[in-house]
């Protein structure tokens, strides 16, 4: 089975966030949940995956992170 970007969960201090996901995206969020848990031999629920994948989306965006070396965007963990 090929590596997911996604690997272990982190145990963090949650933020309580509320949204709404298209049908399609769910149902993804679902099968990435499943394949994870088939591939590490523990059940990781979907609603867990949301933040690393957010986080690791941002993280590889290369316009995000020259904005944030530029000091256009605050700092993860600033005026917080």
């Amino acid at each position: 089975m090929p590596k997911l970007k996604i690997g272990e969960l982190p145990d963090d201090k949650p933020v309580k966030v509320s949204a709404e996901l298209p049908a399609a995206v769910h149902r993804d969020l679902i099968a990435y949940a499943e394949a994870l848990t088939r591939q590490g031999g523990q059940v990781v629920e979907p609603t867990k995956l949301i933040a690393p994948m957010l986080a690791r989306f941002m993280a590889t965006d290369r316009g995000f992170s020259k904005l944030k070396r530029e000091g256009h965007v605050p700092v993860a963990g600033e005026g917080q």
